[in-house]
């Protein structure tokens, strides 16, 4: 029997006849698993000034309270994803909920900052079981073309929608109660979740991959990705010319390029290179990496700014937010998924990441007194137009040609570049703005009269001077996707030559991947 026949058998348990009775009712618990992982990570960016304060984390490491969830959670999707088809998704996806509450329970808890940044690689790390699990659950247990279509546009919207509803939520939790539930909040959605798909998911027997671990990849992949963000991290307090940040970056270099030797060779490989050979793939992974990295940066730093410079309280850091979450869902959904059936993807990407440029643009004009209305809810509208605009092309293509036991590795790896695009770029861009406020406040401390005033205008010069690096990135991002990626619409689209005719068989069976935030 064919690889691709046996990803096709039926559950036992439910009838051949007709689909499964209970399918929306799944959606239902795997949607409410991706809001709170949705959740999780808006909550913790309006959380982390009050955190910062009580456990006495330093404005160097702060940006770890992030990043060690991104890294983890990056690191190990590609991991995680080849453990739910050995495992099941099913088994996979209750685990990682259980699993993400009690990191949770412990970041709630902590005492120490210690203690907090390894409850938040624990939560990435169970995560990364949890979001492929997820994928996979909604693609096979909604079959019909249509109904995949509509179950996923309902999970999508929850993922966008739920970034303003962690905003605002965690504003809320951290004014009027502690920060320390914006990580217990998840316990309810998580244990919910699990319960209600232990008793209502099926899923199709004979999906499974039984081939063995690809170990040396899991261990040099995320080897690689800690030294390669580190020596960012590392770079910002010690500066680029210290000798254990460059040996971060060179170590980061030679495990990674291990990881495609060893890759090239292994029978069962984490990732078969063939996955990242594809052009239109290739130039999606690289292009959305890209984005996310000049992202990241800005999120961490308009919250500061909102809050430090403009005195902004948590809850009106949250409701500030908004705009560029309604300007992502209708991106997404009124322009990207209108328009994306009708014209090439690579006009759909490339504008849009240039929107989004356009967007961060604005923001390089902050200043101690700027306006919300009249620079950032533009700014922040802009950013979110765009991004949607290009984020939903973009998921659609990432699985372009693939072959059907390569689809969910490809999906995983749409959401490993952001991950891990997310890491870099809050590790970065906060090294920039550190660099850059250090160097104000040295030009100008000799004429200063106020030190407060100097210390105010130090970090907003630093910040603007970060997001300028942003707008080059985003720029790049969109360049990359108008000379990547050539294929034509989806209607017109030409299985990639060398692809087999399995996958153009099945394509409609591919996974749909969704943005992981």
């Amino acid at each position: 029997m064919s690889k691709t026949a046996e990803t096709r058998l039926p559950d036992p348990q439910v009838p051949e006849s007709g689909p499964d009775p209970k399918r929306w009712k799944a959606l239902v618990f795997i949607a409410l698993a991706q809001l709170m992982v949705v959740l999780d990570a808006t909550i913790v960016n309006i959380a982390l000034p009050s955190a910062q304060q009580d456990l006495g984390i330093s404005d160097g490491n702060r940006q770890w309270v992030i990043t060690a969830y991104a890294l983890a959670f990056g690191g190990l999707l590609l991991f995680g994803g080849r453990i739910a088809d050995l495992w099941g998704r099913k088994r996979t996806f209750v685990v990682g909920l259980l699993g993400f509450a009690a990191a949770s329970a412990i970041g709630g808890a902590a005492t120490s900052e210690a203690m907090l940044l390894g409850s938040r690689a624990l939560q990435g790390a169970f995560g990364a079981l949890l979001a492929p699990a997820a994928l996979s659950l909604l693609a096979v247990t909604f079959g019909d073309p249509k109904e995949r279509a509509k179950a996923f546009g309902i999970f999508g919207a929850i993922a966008g929608g739920g970034g303003a509803v962690g905003l605002i939520l965690g504003g809320f939790l951290t004014e009027y109660l502690d920060w320390r539930w914006t990580f217990f909040v998840n316990i309810p959605f998580a244990i919910v979740a699990a319960v209600g798909a232990y008793f209502v998911i099926r899923e199709p027997a004979g999906g499974r991959n039984r081939n063995p671990l690809d170990i040396p990849g899991v261990v040099l992949s995320t080897l690689g990705l800690v030294a390669l963000v580190y020596g960012f991290t590392r770079a910002e307090s010690e500066g680029w010319s210290d000798p254990t940040t460059i040996g971060m970056f060179v170590a980061s270099a030679v495990l990674l390029a291990t990881f495609v030797a060893v890759e090239a060779r292994v029978k069962s490989p984490l990732l078969p290179l063939r996955v990242l050979m594809e052009r239109n793939r290739g130039g999606v992974y690289l292009s959305l990496g890209l984005a996310i990295i000049g992202m990241f940066g800005l999120f961490l730093f308009l919250t500061y700014y909102l809050q430090v410079v403009k005195g902004y309280s948590p809850v009106q850091t949250g409701f500030a937010f908004l705009p560029m979450i309604v300007g992502m869902v209708t991106g997404s959904t009124q322009i990207g998924a209108r328009l994306m059936t009708r014209v090439p993807p690579r006009l759909l990407m490339g504008p849009g990441f240039l929107v989004g440029a356009t967007g961060m643009l604005l923001l390089t004009q902050l200043s101690l007194d700027t306006s919300y209305p009249a620079l950032i809810l533009p700014a922040l509208v802009l950013l979110g137009l765009g991004m949607g605009t290009a984020f939903m092309p973009a998921m659609s293509l990432a699985t372009h040609g693939i072959e059907p036991r390569d689809a969910g590795v490809a999906s995983a790896m749409v959401n490993t570049s952001q991950q891990v695009g997310g890491a870099i770029g809050t590790a970065l861009l906060n090294t920039v703005a550190a660099s850059a406020t250090t160097a104000y406040v040295a030009a100008n401390a000799a004429g200063a009269g106020d030190a407060k005033l100097l210390e105010l205008q130090a970090m907003v010069h630093g910040y603007a001077s970060a997001i300028w690096w942003a707008v080059g990135i985003l720029v790049v991002a969109s360049g990359i996707a108008f000379t990547f990626i050539n294929t034509g619409r989806p209607g017109s689209t030409q299985v990639a030559k060398g692809e087999g005719a399995d996958a153009e068989a099945s394509a409609e069976d591919a996974p749909v991947p969704v943005v992981m935030h």
